[in-house]
């Protein structure tokens, strides 16, 4: 007896949200090794500080270290998450929105929601996905730089 293609469909998107879920737990208690343990060692981005990041070390140091600490509150909203899954069931490309607040250079706090996209990859069905390519960015409107919850301080 075979499985129905849905059921296929229903047990990918459950694993990918749970892939989302955690990496979006990794970003917001700011646990960089965590969330690069779940990412290919030559994961392919675009950044925010560099044009074009290569490698999930260069990810780490290049983009997360800069950003996550300047905001609170990160979500992932898997709710209204978006996936698509290649037919044999190795690759997904996933859509998801997501919430934070966001530091003025004052110290005052802003919503600042945005959109990410993940290409994730498995050796097998049963194996775990791991991140190939991640794109971030804000919404249309939202300040590009949050100075943290302290506000901006001069270093020197």
């Amino acid at each position: 007896m075979s499985t129905p293609a849905n059921e296929h469909l229903t047990a990918d998107g459950e694993s990918l949200k749970e892939w989302v879920d955690r990496f979006s737990g990794h970003v917001a208690d700011l646990r960089y090794d965590d969330a690069a343990a779940m990412m290919d060692p030559e994961v392919n981005s675009f950044s925010t500080w560099t044009d074009v990041v290569v490698g999930v070390e260069h990810f780490v140091n290049a983009q997360w270290r800069n950003v996550w600490p300047t905001m609170t509150d990160f979500v992932l909203v898997t709710d209204k998450m978006r996936c698509r899954v290649s037919p044999d069931r190795l690759m997904a490309a996933v859509m998801v929105t997501w919430t934070s607040t966001g530091y003025a250079s004052d110290g005052e706090a802003f919503d600042r929601p945005g959109r990410c996209s993940f290409v994730l990859v498995r050796d097998s069905i049963d194996g775990p996905w791991r991140g190939v390519q991640g794109h971030f960015s804000l919404m249309r409107g939202v300040p590009q730089q949050s100075f943290g919850p302290g506000g901006y301080k001069r270093v020197g």
